[in-house]
C-alpha cells in the first residue's frame, strides 16, 4: 500500500502550491473558470492530482515551482525543510527513496537558479474556487464546451488528455472522443506516437 501524502503539514505551514496566471489575461471568464484561447503557462496546481513524484527531474521541477511561488514569504532555510519533507518517501509525495548527496545537490541548484517560474505545461481553462469541488462530469462538460469551439488538433488534445489527468482519471480514447464531441477515429487520426507515450506516462502515474 503507497504512503499517504501528508499534504496538510505543507498546509499547517502555509506553503503556497497553487498559483493563477498573473499578468496573461483571460479570453473569457465567469465566476466558476478563466478560459485562455491561446493557452497560458503561468497557472500552478502542484499535488492536485493523486500522482506522486516518480523521478529525480520531477522533483526538482517541484521544488522550483515551490520556491517560485513562496521566495517573497519565506528564507531559504525554511523551504529547504519544506524540500526534505516532500524528498523523504515515508511522507508520501515520492515514489522512490534519494541519497543525501543527491538531494544536496539537487537544493543547491534550485537556489542557484534565483527563483524564476519553471517551464510550466499550458494550460487553457483554469477552475476558480466555487468550481474546485465540481464533480469530474461537471468541469469536464466545462472543459469540452470550451475547447470544443475550435478545430481539433494536437495541442488540443493534448490539453485534454491533461485536464482528464488533473481530475484523476484514466486517460481513454472513448473519453477523449466524448469530451471533444468528435468520434475515436478522430482521436484515433489525430494521436501521434508522441501523444500515445505521453498518454501512457500520464496513466501510469495515477
Amino acid at each position: 500500500m503507497s504512503q499517504e501524502r501528508k499534504i496538510q503539514w505543507l498546509h499547517s505551514k502555509r506553503v503556497i502550491t497553487r498559483c493563477i496566471p498573473w499578468s496573461d489575461e483571460p479570453s473569457e471568464e465567469t465566476d466558476l473558470y478563466m478560459y485562455y484561447k491561446h493557452g497560458t503557462h503561468q497557472c500552478y496546481t502542484l499535488f492536485a492530482s493523486k500522482a506522486k513524484i516518480t523521478t529525480y527531474r520531477s522533483l526538482k521541477w517541484h521544488f522550483l515551482a515551490i520556491y517560485f511561488l513562496n521566495q517573497e514569504y519565506s528564507d531559504d532555510k525554511f523551504l529547504e525543510h519544506v524540500f526534505r519533507f516532500i524528498a523523504d518517501k515515508e511522507n508520501g509525495f515520492t515514489t522512490f527513496f534519494i541519497s543525501r548527496k543527491t538531494l544536496n545537490d539537487i537544493i543547491d541548484d534550485v537556489f542557484a537558479q534565483g527563483g524564476e517560474p519553471p517551464v510550466n505545461k499550458i494550460r487553457k481553462v483554469i477552475f476558480k474556487p466555487p468550481a474546485w469541488h465540481f464533480t469530474l462530469s461537471e468541469k469536464l462538460s466545462i472543459v469540452g464546451r470550451l475547447i470544443g469551439r475550435v478545430k481539433l488538433d494536437k495541442t488540443i488534445l493534448y490539453q485534454c488528455m491533461l485536464d482528464i489527468n488533473d481530475a484523476g482519471q484514466k486517460i481513454t480514447v472513448k473519453r477523449l472522443s466524448s469530451l471533444l464531441g468528435v468520434t475515436p477515429r478522430t482521436i484515433y487520426r489525430h494521436m501521434c506516437d508522441t501523444l500515445k507515450q505521453e498518454k501512457t506516462i500520464l496513466n501510469e502515474k495515477l
